[in-house]
């Protein structure tokens, strides 16, 4: 019986082009990978310059052109000494480059003048109070003149107006030279009275008083302080201190249905300024 002849198999099912197709595709897969690879990591000179610090003294010994080169000629030490020695002069060579950093010329600067102090205003001729007023409490009061008792003490505004500021007549007028003196009630039976804040000042704050001839002196906070009826200074209070000053006086401390309030507010404050012209000039 003779022997059945088998079909030819087709080249594509061969095992040399089975062989021969797995060989192709690995080495495509190595060398797409290595080509991807070299394509995210960067060249030596772009990695030797973001790794090298950049010197600020002037010399160039940090720039970029210095730099560049001498990456350049540390892949080139491999292959020779005389490359290498050949790159170190490129590198001196870089310091003096148009890269090199230099210290930017400046002008110099003019020495800060101190602001020359504010001279005195020149203190007033005489002219009686007329009103007084302290923005920060927003306080406008009139004013009446005051006198002193029979055991010379100096006497208050009348109770049944709380909002009256008493000027003691025998003293200063605003803006003369010396310590002028008003004084005012902290309260009454009716409720606050007319320097009830005066406590709440504090230096630098202003006291205005306007004059009888249409003048205004300014007066500035010295001090603000608390004495005992008992132990009040007349001296520091009322002396002449050589310029224009204002005492603003008020009750304060504990207060005895008999005796009245124990102490004293006393604002201190010193002429700084005047505004306006007299009357008639």
């Amino acid at each position: 019986m003779a022997r059945r002849r088998r079909a030819r198999r087709p080249w594509y099912r061969t095992r040399a082009y089975r062989l021969t197709r797995t060989l192709v595709m690995s080495v495509c897969l190595v060398v797409g990978g290595v080509w991807w690879a070299g394509e995210d990591e960067p060249t030596d000179a772009t990695a030797n310059l973001a790794q090298v610090p950049v010197a600020a003294d002037g010399n160039g010994s940090g720039s970029g052109s210095g730099d560049a080169r001498g990456t350049k000629s540390h892949r080139a030490e491999g292959e020779g000494e005389g490359r290498g020695t050949k790159s170190h002069r490129s590198d001196a060579d870089g310091r003096g480059g148009a890269n090199a950093l230099r210290p930017v010329p400046t002008r110099p600067t003019r020495p800060v003048r101190p602001a020359r102090p504010k001279p005195p205003p020149r203190p007033l001729p005489r002219s009686p109070a007329a009103s007084l007023a302290i923005p920060y409490l927003g306080l406008e009061a009139p004013v009446m003149g005051l006198g002193l008792d029979r055991q010379r003490r100096l006497t208050a505004p009348p109770v049944d107006d709380p909002k009256l500021v008493g000027w003691y007549e025998g003293g200063p007028t605003p803006g003369e030279p010396g310590t002028a003196v008003a004084v005012g009630h902290l309260d009454t039976r009716t409720g606050p009275a007319v320097f009830a804040a005066i406590g709440q000042l504090r230096p630098g704050r202003l006291v205005e008083a306007r004059r009888a001839d249409g003048r205004t002196a300014v007066y500035t906070v010295d001090a603000v302080k608390t004495y005992e009826k008992a132990h009040f200074p007349n001296k520091e209070v009322y002396g002449d201190r050589g310029r224009p000053e204002l005492r603003l006086i008020t009750c304060g401390g504990t207060y005895d249905r008999k005796k009245g309030y124990a102490s004293n507010v006393v604002v201190f404050a010193h002429l700084t300024e005047t505004r306006g012209r007299a009357r008639g000039t």
